[in-house]
């Protein structure tokens, strides 16, 4: 399954593997669905689609004579509450990662340096985690907790940080800010307000592919000639950079619950549930940081 977050990508519920089969009547589980015009067509597209027959030669008892077929009922696919339980391990070891190192990492004026330097480590272990489970043919349990565990001591150091040196409460305000996006999303999503197709797709990554490159530019600059580089990520144009990275995440936001949906809808594996939470995670906390990017920029112009 491919992941819509900005770095990571994954293989796609998708029938051809890509995103062309948006608006595509799914097959769940591979059950035939006859074409047009062609009672006998087989299903080409979905990639979980099986021989229905395969594991139960006796499927059709039962069934009257010039009856269409039936697939059978199948286990081991993915569920929504899959999905649901996936996500919450990987976002409770996250939280309490960061509760932790919030708590252990104290972040005084003899201690930020280590503090601080510990958590960057943190964040560049857990980068180079997902990107290993992002090209993984097959979603590792093991090495998605333990990239949530690392990502949890980064934004345990860097919330303790901007909560007790730069804006009082600015964690909370986050996390209620990200919760508030998610749930906004979700509604809109399943309101079909949002139409997650290949066009919101192709904006979607075009805008977001253009954001990264900015703040990667940014930050060399940051880098090599000191101050705020360009200025993206600091005053008036850092919130506005800070809401545009809101609005990328709650658009990824859709894009994985389109991708949770296919998977369900296309009899994906029930360990395909660990991959989207692995992207929801990715995209819960590129929201949570921008917020709290958001939130310090606003509290140091006061």
């Amino acid at each position: 399954m491919r992941s819509r977050n900005p770095v990571f990508s994954r293989r796609g519920f998708s029938r051809d593997n890509g995103y062309a089969g948006f608006n595509t009547a799914p097959q769940a589980g591979g059950p035939a669905v006859a074409t047009q015009g062609n009672p006998y067509a087989q299903p080409t597209g979905n990639p979980y689609a099986q021989n229905p027959y395969a594991q139960n030669p006796y499927a059709q008892q039962g069934q009257q004579f010039g009856a269409p077929p039936q697939a059978p009922a199948t286990t081991g696919r993915m569920t929504i509450d899959d999905v649901i339980m996936r996500t919450a391990s990987t976002l409770g070891v996250l939280v309490l990662a960061a509760a932790l190192s919030w708590a252990l990492l104290p972040v005084d004026d003899a201690n930020i340096g280590r503090s601080y330097g510990i958590g960057i480590g943190a964040a560049l272990i857990g980068m180079v985690l997902a990107f290993v489970q992002s090209f993984k043919r097959k979603a590792s349990p093991a090495l998605i907790l333990t990239y949530a565990a690392f990502e949890g001591v980064f934004l345990g150091v860097v919330s303790n940080i901007v909560d007790n040196r730069i804006a009082d409460g600015a964690a909370m305000q986050a996390v209620l800010g990200t919760m508030a996006v998610f749930a906004g999303v979700l509604v809109a999503y399943k309101a079909g307000w949002i139409r997650v197709n290949r066009r919101f797709y192709g904006f979607v990554m075009a805008a977001a592919l253009g954001f990264i490159l900015l703040m990667a530019v940014n930050m060399l600059f940051a880098v090599f000639g000191g101050g705020d580089g360009l200025g993206f990520r600091s005053g008036a144009l850092g919130v506005v950079f800070g809401v545009i990275g809101i609005i990328l995440g709650a658009c990824f936001l859709a894009l994985d619950f389109k991708q949770v949906e296919d998977g369900i809808a296309y009899g994906a594996p029930r360990e395909e549930a660990w991959l989207a939470a692995f992207g929801l995670t990715l995209t819960l906390v590129w929201i949570y940081l921008e917020f709290l990017r958001l939130i310090s920029i606003l509290n140091s112009s006061d």
